[in-house]
């Protein structure tokens, strides 16, 4: 062979060599959708064509959730749908639904609303938590809609890292500066017990009562809010004659009832829900001793569903609720948008709250939101839920809201109304001279 053939071949060899030492180019890993699961640490966003897109990085150290390209941005809801108490759960979601359809939009992406039936009840909170904690692709919920749900729920979706903005929970150690560690990621539009409790107080002072006595059901909303009456009650001069306890399935409610007789007192508090909350009504009208005792509840059974429960007893009965009055000038267009979904509108009294809690989300999305060349958006945790409770003087239907760092973010406006009908379909609150419930305070 000729030294001209050895010199080729041998560079041809040293040629294979040194290919055969170098890795093979790696393409960009895709998805099928664009999306791609949240991590702490970085993540990199790629089209559903296996396109490579500008890197959009997740630095949030609560993770973040990423929605595709073509994909709607996802928020839940965590509120009691059936039973005694669904229409307190019902009047949020339609406040939600309609704050969804009037936004059209977060970020440029279509709005997808998903939930689960808290059922007014810690077990009930629990699961429902453990199943919206598990969806990667969900941003922030509305709910619970009762404090006992809250309370469940909360460390749930904290630890999934899940913001969570309630419209009706009103328990005052949701929000305590002392509340623990595991609350970081809740807050509310609901006002605070500690605002409600004190206001019926002063009602009740303020119109020559003197002696009054409260129930609860061992729930954390009636427990907290009759104290909270009590102690404001006293303060102002008042003397409370009785503390009872009542569960919220009891049906015989005599033995309670005589023992507040007994008391003496002049007003009744029973801040507690619609089942029970009926079957007090209707007996105390039975009991020696209560027939010129005046009964008052809360929000928990401004609803008809208690003028269902409690029946005739329910007339001249005092509630204390939201102040629709007060609210802003976006409310009639509200009314209207739910009459169109249920002509008994309005069924409770947190639409308005729910239709602010979603538009505090949204706003705190479309602030933190990475938009990624693909069109896919990276949303961390941690940076939506600061997004969240940074809200100040947000213009809102219930007012102009501020968050404070434990996340109240209601503007609290409390009034007292008064039954003026006991049929369920004439059931209609406000504040004009054909209202029923009526307002009487302030």
């Amino acid at each position: 062979m000729k030294k001209s053939q050895y010199f080729v071949i041998a560079v041809l060899m040293i040629a294979a060599f040194v290919l055969a030492a170098c890795p093979a180019a790696t393409p960009a890993p895709t998805t099928s959708s664009g999306d791609t699961a949240a991590t702490s640490g970085d993540t990199t966003t790629s089209s559903a064509s296996g396109d490579t897109a500008t890197s959009c990085e997740c630095t949030d150290p609560k993770g973040c959730v990423t929605v595709g390209a073509n994909d709607p941005v996802r928020v839940g809801w965590m509120m009691v749908v059936s039973g005694a108490d669904a229409t307190l759960g019902l009047d949020s979601k339609f406040g939600a639904e309609i704050a969804a359809d009037d936004r059209g939009t977060i970020a440029g992406h279509a709005i997808e609303l998903t939930g689960e039936d808290d059922l007014c009840s810690a077990e009930g909170g629990q699961t429902a938590a453990q199943k919206m904690s598990a969806d990667n692709k969900l941003t922030a919920v509305i709910g619970t809609s009762c404090s006992s749900a809250a309370r469940a729920a909360i460390p749930v979706m904290c630890g999934a890292g899940i913001p969570m903005i309630s419209a009706s929970n009103t328990a005052p150690d949701l929000t305590a500066d002392d509340r623990p560690a595991d609350y970081w990621c809740y807050m509310r539009t609901a006002h605070n017990d500690k605002v409600q409790g004190a206001a019926m107080a002063e009602y009740a002072y303020g119109a020559g009562f003197r002696k009054a006595a409260t129930v609860h059901d061992g729930s954390l909303y009636a427990d907290q809010l009759q104290q909270v009456f009590a102690d404001k009650f006293k303060e102002l001069g008042g003397e409370i004659v009785a503390q009872e306890a009542v569960g919220p399935q009891d049906t015989d409610m005599k033995p309670m009832l005589t023992r507040v007789a007994a008391a003496g007192p002049d007003f009744f508090y029973l801040p507690i829900f619609v089942a029970a909350g009926g079957q007090v009504v209707k007996q105390a009208k039975e009991v020696p001793g209560m027939e010129n005792v005046q009964l008052a509840g809360a929000d928990g059974i401004f609803t008809a569903d208690f003028l269902r429960a409690a029946g005739d007893a329910a007339m001249g009965m005092n509630h204390s609720s939201p102040d629709f009055s007060l609210f802003g000038e976006g409310y009639p267009a509200l009314l209207e948008k739910y009459k169109a979904k249920e002509p008994a509108a309005p069924l409770s009294a947190f639409h308005a709250h729910a239709y602010d809690a979603f538009n505090i989300i949204a706003n705190g999305i479309e602030a933190v939101a990475q938009k990624c060349d693909d069109g896919s958006l990276v949303i961390g945790k941690q940076a939506l839920r600061d997004a969240m409770i940074s809200t100040k003087d947000y213009s809102g239907i219930t007012g102009t809201l501020t968050c404070t760092a434990t996340g109240d973010c209601a503007d609290p406006k409390i009034a007292v109304y008064e039954v003026m009908d006991t049929n369920p379909d004439n059931w209609n609150p406000g504040a004009n001279a054909d209202s029923n419930p009526k307002k009487i305070w302030p």
